[in-house]
């Protein structure tokens, strides 16, 4: 994503769309989601004390999970018309860099950049809301049906109940 990809800062305004699936961490965290469609998702956080460091500012740790999140939905939207959103997706890597400390509303923008049946090659970025680059990041994810647990057995996607979302 470039410079010129960038658009108006954060608004709290636009409503908030439904998390498709089930994710305590991102309940948890207070993420929203505003967009996932078309290899493209955008979420938002109004930054609390729990999202801080020592600093005062935006956790490192919290800027990723925002990145993270943000660029898995990405990856997942490109199977949107499949039954139960196709498969899930899994991390398999993923580089950061950080720019400038996050503060104040923050907005995550990501975009896949190439897909094959079983990959997604993504880029995201967190902008403050002044629209300050904040954190970038590249990513590569697996899309997955399932995920082997501990003791072997297949762990299944948890869809959103409307009551959780």
């Amino acid at each position: 994503m470039s410079a010129a990809d960038s658009s108006s800062p954060p608004s709290a305004s636009s409503p908030p769309l439904p998390f498709p699936l089930l994710n305590p961490y991102v309940a948890h965290q207070g993420f929203t989601l505003h967009r996932m469609a078309g290899g493209e998702a955008e979420l938002q956080l109004q930054l609390q004390a729990q999202h801080l460091n020592s600093f005062e500012v935006a956790h490192g740790g919290v800027l990723m999970g925002l990145l993270d999140v943000a660029m898995a939905h990405a990856a997942r939207s490109l199977h949107m018309d499949q039954p139960g959103m196709g498969p899930g997706v899994v991390t398999l890597e993923m580089k950061t860099s950080f720019m400038r400390p996050g503060e104040g509303r923050l907005r995550a923008r990501a975009k896949v950049l190439n897909a094959t049946p079983t990959l997604a090659f993504c880029e995201g970025r967190v902008e403050d809301d002044m629209g300050a680059l904040c954190a970038h990041a590249t990513a590569t994810f697996k899309f997955v049906r399932a995920l082997p647990s501990r003791d072997r057995r297949l762990k299944a996607l948890q869809e959103a109940k409307p009551e959780q979302a």
